[in-house]
Formats: structure tokens, sequence, C-alpha cells
């Protein structure tokens, strides 16, 4: 029971700060005119959900992390060969890649490419896992109230309402593969990606800085005196608490500095934690009550706001690079160095996991550390 409930704690308190993270990236996104596809609390993988307008809202089966896919990130150039291969799915409302490709006169692997960028944008639906072949179909689409009055106030004509898997005639299909691409992040000028990227972590550190000012300013501390040893219930001016936050952020980003420095990398990582470490502490946080608890979500909240700062992909401190990269170079950063970075990415912090899952089990579990 009370591993259930240790697990419990970290699902509530991870799943909230993943949740407004996330919700950082889908609303400066939605708020640029850009599709997003799902929004998830948990890894990749099956999920339940419901949908709403072109997003998908849900759970999935690791409720670890969380994600937004923000539509038309795929790096690399676009495909030649995206309208062609959007009409031909669009006419036929249900088609075979290889159907695609002779529409189009394309190889197969070139009308593959072009489908597989379509569904990352959400124009086309990708096969299913019950499909014996490559199918693609048009999506379900129906546009909300607030969609139409948004139409309506920029002068355009709302999206149709389209039927999953039925053909829809495109009288004009130019037209049509414009407003799809307009609604894509690959669309918008850099300054507007970067602001999508720094919305995630610029919302957890705005929930921490807000929270100092709840606990220092509003609930108030205890203060013992030295001397005397009397203790005073305070509180503080709200600019003094959000300077005292300012300076708790700044000692997150010095310790994570310490992960680059080789003098100071293994101390850094003997003092941080993994989710076990998280799980540990957010149980004994929900015990404390309260403040303690507001208290340990805010100083967790800074941590994943820092770390995904990291200019390491595909941390979104690592896409802000590419972009700056990109905008400096004016050149696009191709596809499969972007896969590589990644995977290298990935394979740093799954060491790191390793090594701090290991402490905190060794630490919490066995009490050898």
């Amino acid at each position: 029971m009370d591993v259930l409930l240790t697990i419990l704690a970290a699902v509530v308190v991870l799943g909230f700060l993943v949740f407004i993270h996330e919700g950082g990236h889908f609303v400066t996104a939605r708020a640029f005119g850009v599709r997003v596809s799902e929004f998830m609390i948990g890894l990749p993988g099956p999920h339940i959900g419901v949908q709403r307008g072109e997003t998908e809202f849900g759970v999935t089966a690791i409720l670890l992390g969380g994600y937004a896919r923000v539509c038309g990130m795929e790096p690399g150039e676009m495909s030649p060969y995206l309208k062609a291969a959007m009409t031909s799915v669009y006419a036929r409302g249900t088609a075979l890649m290889e159907d695609v490709a002779r529409d189009c006169g394309i190889t197969d692997d070139e009308a593959y490419e072009a489908l597989e960028e379509l569904v990352e944008w959400g124009t086309v639906k990708g096969p299913r896992k019950t499909d014996e072949f490559n199918v693609y179909r048009v999506p379900e689409r129906k546009p909300t109230a607030w969609q139409r009055r948004r139409a309506e106030r920029r002068g355009r004509k709302p999206f149709d309402t389209l039927i999953e898997g039925q053909p829809h005639s495109l009288s004009d299909p130019d037209a049509f593969f414009q407003s799809e691409y307009h609604q894509q992040y690959r669309s918008l000028p850099t300054w507007k990606r970067m602001v999508i990227l720094l919305a995630g972590p610029g919302v957890n550190l705005l929930f921490a800085m807000i929270a100092f000012v709840l606990i220092y300013s509003v609930i108030g501390f205890d203060y013992q005196n030295t001397q005397s040893g009397e203790v005073f219930h305070v509180t503080v001016e709200p600019w003094r608490a959000i300077q005292a936050g300012f300076v708790y952020i700044g000692m997150v980003v010095q310790a994570v500095a310490g992960l680059f420095n080789p003098q100071t990398v293994a101390e850094t990582v003997s003092n941080s934690t993994s989710v076990v470490g998280i799980a540990v502490l957010s149980k004994s946080a929900f015990e404390a009550g309260f403040t303690e608890l507001l208290s340990f979500m805010a100083m967790l909240s800074v941590s994943l706001g820092i770390m995904n700062l990291l200019p390491i992909p595909p941390l979104d401190g690592g896409r802000f690079v590419v972009e700056a990269y990109q905008r400096i170079r004016r050149k696009m950063v191709g596809a499969r160095a972007m896969n590589y970075l990644s995977v290298a990415g990935m394979a740093l912090f799954m060491l790191l996991f390793i090594v701090m899952m290991n402490q905190d089990i060794q630490r919490f579990i066995f009490g050898n550390w």
C-alpha cells in the first residue's frame, strides 16, 4: 500500500508539472495558429483520450512525462510532392501508398515520405495497426465554434467538415494546401518558433514564482529568533518573494551547469535524484501538508524548466539552439543530422537516468547512500 501511495504521489506531482509545461507549448502554438494534433500526459504509446476540435487530449499507458504534438516540427526540407500526395488522398478518401505513388507519378519511397510528412501535419491520417498495407485516410475534422469565429475575424472561410476515410473534392487544391501549410510550425518565422519552444520551461518557472509568492507573502512562514528562541509567523512583500525565487533559480542554474564541468559532474549527479527519488519525496511532501507540497512542487518545477533549457536535442533548449543556428546560417539542419543529435542526447540522458536511479535505489530502499 505504501508503494502504491508513493507511485500515486509521483504521478500527481509530475503529471501536474508536465501538464503545465506542455500546456505552455500548446497555448502558444494555438495562439500562433499552429495545429496541435495530440496533447497527452505520459510517454507515447497506447492511450485513451477525447477529440476536441483538431486535438486529441488524453493519457497514455506510461504516466511519465507528456507531450504536445505540434504539427510541422519534422526536421529537414519539405517533400516536393506534398500537394500532389494530399490531393490524391483526398480524392480517394482512403488510399494505398502505391495508389498515391501512381497518381503522382513518383516512386513508392517518395510517396511514403510525402505521406508520412502529411501525417505529421495532421492533414491525413496514417495507417492503423489493423491495416495490412500502408493505408492513408482523409481525417475526420469539424470546425469548432471558436475556429469559425476566428476564421470570420480574419476574413477567411472556416475549413470544411471532413468525414474520415471518405472522398472529399478539393475545389481549390492550391488554396487548401496553403491553408494546411500555414497551420504548421515550420511556416512560422523564427521568433515565433522560439517562443513556442521556450513557453514550456517558461510556464514551469512562472508557476514556481507564483508558488513562492503564495508561500512567502500569503501563507507565511515561521521564523525563529536565534537569541531568544522565540518563533514568529511572518510574511514578506511579494517583490521579496520574487527575489528569493530568482535566487533559487540561479542556484539551480549553477547546479545544472556543474554537469558540464568535469571537476563537479560527479558531485552534481550525486546530489541529483531520479524519478524514484522524486516519488519518495513527493509522498513525504504530501504527508507534510499543503505548504511543504507547494514548496516541493515549486522547486521541482524550476528543475524541470531549467533542465529543459539545456542545449541538447531533443530538449526544448536543444531545439532552440537548432533554430538559432538555422537563422544565423540560413540553412536547414537535415533530418539525418537532427536524428543523430537526438539519439546522442537521449543516450546521455539515459546514462544519467541509470546512474541516478541506482543511487536512489541505494539511498531510499537499501539505505546505503
